[in-house]
């Protein structure tokens, strides 16, 4: 029997509250978070466990951040890159974000992280499609254009990874003040 399950992740800007679900779905079937493994998640097979999952984004978590979810009843469960922090209790324990002030900070803090990388993506990205237009009206010539193009594309594919997830923060951010 597999001891080991990767499963993909539908993205946690978009999906933060469906992906906490489908693990704790696993759990139940015995498939216990392990870790963030590329563009998922690895599962262990364990005995199930009737457990909820909660994400939280803190740059430069210290030892008083992962005791202060402990006390509450959170147990650390894995990380990436010290800022995306994934944590478990038993189902029916408070909830780590319980009111809408801090649910807005939280978002608040990611949506302006991904639009600080995002922004010179968007503005690299912009420069050079103007200057692949400018070689079609023979401003500059044509050979540097195609260049220009090249190097739009793959500005705006870079683009799209954390531009994205900020507007999925913003969007997130507009439903919660709107309700």
């Amino acid at each position: 029997m597999k001891k080991v399950k990767y499963i993909p992740s539908g993205g946690l800007a978009f999906f933060e509250e469906k992906e906490m679900k489908k693990l704790a779905k696993y759990a139940k079937e015995g498939w216990i978070l392990e870790k963030f493994a590329g563009l998922g998640y690895k599962l262990r097979k364990e005995e199930s466990k009737d457990i909820e999952y909660s994400l939280d984004y803190q740059k430069e978590a210290d030892d008083e951040y992962f005791a202060f979810f402990e006390a509450a009843g959170w147990s650390h469960v894995c990380s990436v890159g010290n800022e995306i922090h994934i944590f478990s209790a038993p189902t029916g324990t408070k909830p780590i974000y319980t009111d809408k002030p801090t649910t807005v900070e939280k978002y608040e803090r990611e949506k302006k992280q991904m639009g600080k990388a995002a922004l010179p993506f968007f503005i690299s990205t912009v420069v050079f499609w103007l200057l692949n237009v400018f070689s079609s009206w023979e401003w500059v010539p044509e050979s540097i254009g195609i260049f220009f193009q090249l190097l739009g594309m793959i500005s705006l594919i870079i683009l799209i990874f954390p531009g994205l997830p900020y507007l999925s923060y913003q969007f997130k951010l507009w439903k919660l003040r709107k309700e």
